[in-house]
């Protein structure tokens, strides 16, 4: 058995284990304590038995829906600094936040209520407006160059990031202050889902994702020498940052429709594995999707529990643990 074979098999099973861990003990975590095996008993009537509907209803579609966001945007973040060859690049340097972010605000400020098979309209307008925004970023680049570059690509992912977010602080400025209010929050990263729709609604989009990413690996580690280098070694590099860009793309506007625009994920967890792991990515991104998974959860618990019976957004607890560690980070490499 090959080294990197031996290692990636390692830190799977022991991020793995810590990743099923999480997801079994923090639906117990609570103001309100419940009984697991109470919970799943079934000779109870599901009406009458208040532990399996606090666990099924109330905890378990947010710790799963923690666990998808929380492995999607770190698996999206390796994947954007490979393609950008940036350290800094995270899942929302090239727009598509702030596109899916655009389709909530207006869907909130409209009040719409639409809902299509347990996804509410908020949901579904934050995913179409993520989607709008990848079209827009890869047409733009593809007009001003003809092939693919990852700079012009990163020039006018920066420039539609700041025009979606002038027209979200414009729709909030017109907009009554209940729906302002309303979308503050959710723009600070909130993973209160409504049930299981949302959480299967997302699901096709992170799959396709996530088999795209099992290719990248190989050809990630060629191009982090260079497009020439990777080349020369074999490798498709325009269909490589092709399919880097459109899966990253896609699984990030898949996790923010989830949980809104959580940040601190995609940028932390990255520097983290390889610290922990090295440079490889066939180990780092397996490694940074579960480790992200883990890190969302543990954050959405804490989200629960500072100020309880009031749920903080998770998106503050990210930022009040990301921020301080970055900067350790920083001082660190040094």
């Amino acid at each position: 058995m090959s080294d990197v074979r031996r290692r990636l098999i390692g830190w799977t099973l022991l991020l793995g284990s810590l990743t099923v861990a999480a997801m079994i003990g923090a639906p117990l975590v609570g103001t309100t304590r419940i009984n697991l095996a109470r919970a799943f008993d079934s000779s109870l009537p599901y009406a009458d038995n208040v532990d399996a509907q606090i666990f099924f209803i109330a905890r378990l579609p947010r710790v799963l829906a923690a666990a998808l966001v929380g492995a999607s945007l770190a698996a999206a973040g390796v994947v954007f600094q490979a393609l950008l060859r940036n350290p800094l690049a995270t899942p929302f340097t090239l727009g598509v936040s702030a596109g899916a972010a655009l389709g909530a605000v207006l869907a909130i400020s409209l009040k719409l209520q639409l809902t299509l098979w347990g996804v509410s309209a908020v949901t579904g307008a934050s995913l179409a407006g993520s989607l709008g925004a990848v079209a827009i970023v890869y047409a733009l680049a593809q007009a001003r160059h003809r092939g693919f570059s990852t700079n012009v690509l990163l020039l006018a992912g920066v420039t539609l990031n700041s025009f979606f977010s002038a027209l979200i602080l414009f729709v909030q400025y017109v907009a009554d202050p209940a729906e302002t209010i309303q979308t503050l929050r959710w723009l600070m990263g909130d993973l209160g889902v409504a049930g299981y729709g949302p959480i299967l609604a997302a699901l096709p989009l992170t799959v396709v994702a996530f088999v795209a990413f099992a290719w990248l690996p190989r050809a990630m580690n060629l191009l982090s020498l260079g497009a020439d280098a990777a080349a020369s070694r074999g490798v498709n590099v325009v269909r490589t940052q092709q399919v880097a860009f459109f899966s990253a793309s896609l699984v990030t506007g898949a996790a923010v429709s989830l949980g809104g625009p959580i940040g601190f994920i995609g940028i932390i967890v990255p520097h983290l594995v390889r610290l922990m792991v090295g440079a490889d990515h066939r180990i780092v991104l397996l490694a940074a999707a579960l480790l992200g998974a883990v890190f969302l959860i543990v954050c959405d618990v804490l989200a629960r529990l500072v100020m309880a019976p009031v749920e903080l957004p998770v998106g503050i607890i990210t930022a009040i643990i990301g921020g301080p560690f970055f900067l350790w980070l920083l001082v660190r490499q040094r």
